[in-house]
């Protein structure tokens, strides 16, 4: 399946100060926050704190991971709609034959009675435009890009499945079954794996990214769902939402080798610059905890209401937290656990991005 270009005046709703040719000028880093339902990401400057920016023409955006040279953003949609219904409108410049070949085909992968689709689309940084809509089959929870910039994986909780978007042309080269709920995905350091979380049977389903085929399987906690892989690519750590706790899967073991407990309902996770701590959201206790991989001491702070995912600011020294309940991110010091304040976002944030160097 083939994706359409997309007309500027269609594709993106107004950027608000982030525009072509001044992005630039911005204090880096950014972070990149899309809002689910409200149909749209903010663009923050994390020097300041404050919103530079807002992207529009996203439905439903959950799931958002960039490029590694910095230049598009690959938002997920988990608005579904049936395959063969209703499709974008038919961009100028391409034919009427076209654009139906582009969006009449269901997407690869496996087929269920009543299957839906979801768009996935490809945003330029520089302006805010959506240069391309992908169709995948089922809606999109989470997004990751490989290290190479060359594919984006994306996760369909609904269909138990993952697909693959090749990003030089923008095409699906493969949906595959990895287990049921299928959660969050990870590449590996050197792109050859991708690490996915199954909630609905407590696994995490290593695949191969040449083939698009399951290596191997590992036995994680209850309900897993985000995932952070160290930076030597050899261990994965895992919030098990139902038992609250995070499995530290060896790579080369292809086991759990530590679990640690943490607290009730997990959620965000991530680590810190230096590897040596991670910070984890804990939504049913209303707090993010710090845990020290070399000695297992714990630190945290509370966090009121329901904080939600986590996102480690590298090289600006901050912690950011979305809230579950209020349209809010809170700023936190890494190293005290310290509130340093908070961002009105206008919506309840999901999968944040930061920019490359950060």
């Amino acid at each position: 399946m083939k994706a359409v270009l997309i007309p500027r005046a269609v594709a993106w709703a107004a950027l608000v100060t982030l525009v072509a040719g001044m992005q630039a000028a911005l204090a880096e880093p950014l972070v990149y926050v899309p809002l689910g339902g409200e149909g749209k990401i903010v663009v923050v400057d994390a020097a300041k704190n404050e919103i530079v920016g807002t992207i529009g023409g996203v439905a439903a955006v959950h799931g958002l991971a960039g490029t590694p040279d910095g230049q598009f953003l690959i938002a997920g949609s988990y608005q579904e709609r049936e395959a063969g219904g209703a499709t974008p409108a038919k961009p100028s410049g391409v034919t009427e034959d076209e654009h139906a070949a582009h969006h009449g085909a269901t997407p690869a992968g496996p087929k269920k009675d009543n299957a839906a689709v979801s768009t996935v689309s490809v945003i330029r940084t520089s302006d805010g435009s959506v240069v391309r809509r992908i169709d995948v089959p089922g809606a999109v929870h989470h997004v990751a890009v490989s290290p190479d910039g060359r594919y984006a994986v994306v996760t369909h909780p609904n269909q138990g499945a993952i697909s693959a978007i090749d990003l030089s042309s923008y095409e699906v080269v493969a949906s595959l079954p990895t287990g049921p709920f299928p959660n969050y995905a990870a590449f590996g350091p050197e792109g050859q794996s991708v690490y996915v979380s199954n909630a609905g049977n407590g696994t995490v389903s290593a695949v191969d990214a040449a083939s698009w085929a399951v290596r191997w399987n590992a036995a994680a906690g209850e309900s897993p769902e985000h995932v952070v892989l160290s930076a030597d690519g050899r261990s994965l750590y895992v919030n098990n939402v139902g038992d609250g706790s995070v499995s530290v899967i060896g790579v080369d073991e292809r086991k759990v080798v530590k679990t640690l407990p943490i607290g009730s309902t997990l959620h965000g996770i991530d680590l810190s610059d230096d590897g040596r701590t991670l910070f984890v959201a804990v939504l049913g206790e209303d707090k993010v905890v710090a845990f020290d991989l070399a000695t297992g001491a714990t630190r945290d702070v509370r966090l009121s209401p329901a904080p939600y995912h986590l996102a480690t600011v590298r090289g600006a020294g901050k912690l950011y937290i979305s809230s579950a309940d209020e349209p809010k991110v809170w700023v936190l010091d890494p190293e005290t656990l310290a509130v340093l304040g908070e961002i009105p976002i206008g919506g309840k944030g999901h999968q944040m991005v930061l920019s490359p160097g950060t």
